[in-house]
């Protein structure tokens, strides 16, 4: 694989979230040969393993970064895989982004999904977002200073309550393995320098359709447009939406 995507050794990815897309997306990043950092600080419960398919009853109560990342090393030998037991912050995110190629976040929260977004343009980082909620999962990928990001998308997270957790509205299981193969497609395709493109794939497991929206970089855009407002993670606009998820 990783000779035939022309993925090359030594590039690392962070993937952001280890649930049932990071479950599905780490397995692959691995096989392909890249160095991955997994980043959660949540720990495995039981309701998780309906959709979280790196974890077993034996892994209840254990930080997921830590199993995930033993998990991957048991079923791809050789595989670098290193786990962060902490969430992502303003105050570090930098930090965290330092010597990466590639994004791929499988957040389950808007701040989240947003300071990420906002972090890899600021630091010219590719990023591949991807989403499920019910039986509908959405993945799209951004090279910085190229095409669309994800504030052109959705211009800001929307207020809290108003679109429900996947823990509140549940998640089709197989939809994990679905949209985590595209995003892991959309990282490798990014590295090897493959036209990725910048649509928005959006599938719905219940009617049996996928379809891709075009997009287009937003002028306006508050992080990546002509005249850009968001030039610092430091702001007010950051602490607030992190104390939403703390």
């Amino acid at each position: 694989m990783r000779a035939e995507m022309g993925v090359g050794a030594k590039k690392r990815a962070l993937v952001i979230g280890a649930g049932g897309l990071g479950c599905a997306v780490l397995p692959l990043l691995a096989r392909a040969g890249l160095e991955t950092v997994v980043l959660d600080d949540d720990t495995v419960s039981l309701s998780n393993l309906q959709r979280q398919l790196l974890f077993a009853t034996a892994d209840l109560g254990r930080p997921k970064a830590d199993a995930a990342a033993e998990r991957v090393r048991a079923l791809v030998p050789g595989a670098s895989v290193e786990a962060r037991l902490e969430r992502l912050t303003p105050e570090h995110a930098f930090d965290l982004l330092e010597g990466i190629d590639v994004v791929v976040d499988g957040s389950d929260n808007f701040p989240t999904r947003f300071l990420v977004n906002d972090a890899c343009v600021l630091t010219g980082t590719p990023l591949v977002h991807g989403a499920i909620l019910r039986f509908t999962g959405q993945v799209m990928s951004v090279r910085p200073s190229e095409t669309a990001c994800y504030r052109c998308l959705f211009e800001e997270p929307p207020p809290a309550g108003v679109v429900p957790s996947c823990a509140e509205a549940g998640v089709l299981g197989a939809l994990c393995g679905i949209v985590g193969a595209w995003m892991a497609w959309s990282a490798t395709s990014l590295l090897s320098g493959a036209d990725a493109g910048n649509d928005l794939i959006v599938h719905d497991a219940l009617a049996g359709t996928t379809r891709v929206v075009g997009l287009g970089r937003d002028p306006a855009c508050a992080v990546c447009g002509n005249t850009p407002s968001i030039r610092s993670l430091l702001t007010e606009r950051y602490v607030e939406a992190q104390a939403c998820v703390a």
